[in-house]
């Protein structure tokens, strides 16, 4: 898995595979990309620094 965070879109992504994605859902702050054969492809967590605190957002981008 590889995690990044995109300061410009306060969004952080979690990439759990390197197939293309096919589509895309949406539950409000969460964007959940699926392969064709409907394997999670990539996790989007929008407002990233509104939701976690500034130790559990450091923790996760040092890793």
């Amino acid at each position: 898995m590889k995690i990044s965070y995109s300061k410009d879109a306060d969004a952080l992504l979690m990439e759990l595979s390197d197939e293309p994605i096919a589509y895309a859902e949406n539950a409000e702050k969460v964007i959940l990309h699926y392969s064709n054969d409907e394997k999670l492809v990539l996790i989007e967590i929008l407002d990233f620094r509104h939701l976690m605190s500034d130790k559990t957002v450091a923790e996760l981008l040092a890793s």
